[in-house]
């Protein structure tokens, strides 16, 4: 069997530009057939959604609105839009993730609790209420699939309460594969991906020593690409995984594998 897509609808959230990993997963998806809706976060001056707009459009996606996932009237609006124009939703793709840059870099104990709160909203609590919506909406074998990163089981400098945030996301991907699963057969897994340079990771303090750390202890020597965590996020919401649910998938060049 072929990975095959043709005619499932699935909705990606979280492209900034050419370099986010979202636009690698939302690249392999089209190229297997998948309709796209598109998400982006609105802002004033409307910057965002032209950039992803012109970014996108070679995709032709269906649907493409506006999506902050702390306004929940704009969440609802989301999904009123895709049961008016879907009817139904084969695929979720959370790639969404926010910290303040004074939160990755120095002491975890200097987090502040309004930084604290903001990076869990946004990067691990925005799942649920995105099942939420989506849940009626789900076809038969739907599948969900977010991201995380090795920073939610292990220390990693300047990490921060990103990867506190990271560990909540894993639990909410267990938590919501059990609770979507029964009825209608939905997956939900995680994609640990190894470091890539992308808008969000520039805010990390030391991105580019994290990355050449991969590339020189990977077993694969290297660190991955987009493209790479696009294909397996195209087999997680395919038929090919029909038996996968609850899991992170590490996507990271083995790097997860060594002890130091």
């Amino acid at each position: 069997m072929l990975l095959d897509l043709t005619g499932k609808k699935i909705l990606v959230t979280g492209i900034a530009n050419n370099r986010s990993i979202a636009w690698g997963i939302a690249q392999q998806l089209r190229a297997a057939g998948a309709e796209l809706g598109i998400t982006y976060l609105p802002d004033e001056k409307g910057r965002f959604e032209t950039k992803v707009r012109e970014l996108t459009a070679p995709l032709e996606p269906s649907l493409f609105l506006p999506l902050n996932v702390q306004d929940p009237v704009q969440m609802e609006t989301v999904f009123a839009e895709i049961k008016q124009k879907w009817g139904v939703l084969d695929g979720l793709v959370h790639c969404l993730a926010f910290a303040g840059k004074e939160e990755l870099i120095g002491d975890y104990s200097a987090t502040s609790s309004e930084g604290f709160a903001r990076a869990l909203e946004i990067s691990a609590y925005s799942l649920a209420p995105l099942c939420r919506h989506a849940k009626p909406l789900f076809s038969e074998k739907a599948g969900v699939v977010t991201l995380t990163y090795l920073g939610a089981e292990r220390a990693i400098p300047n990490y921060n309460v990103m990867g506190v945030a990271k560990a909540a996301l894993e639990a909410s991907v267990r938590y919501l594969s059990a609770e979507l699963g029964p009825d209608k057969q939905v997956r939900v897994n995680a994609i640990s991906a190894g470091p890539i340079r992308t808008l969000a990771s520039s805010a990390i303090g030391g991105i580019l020593d994290m990355i050449h750390n991969v590339e020189e202890k990977a077993p694969l020597r290297r660190t991955v690409t987009q493209t790479e965590v696009g294909n397996t996020a195209a087999f997680l919401l395919s038929d090919l995984s029909s038996g996968i649910s609850g899991q992170t998938i590490y996507v990271d060049a083995g790097y997860c594998i060594n002890g130091m």
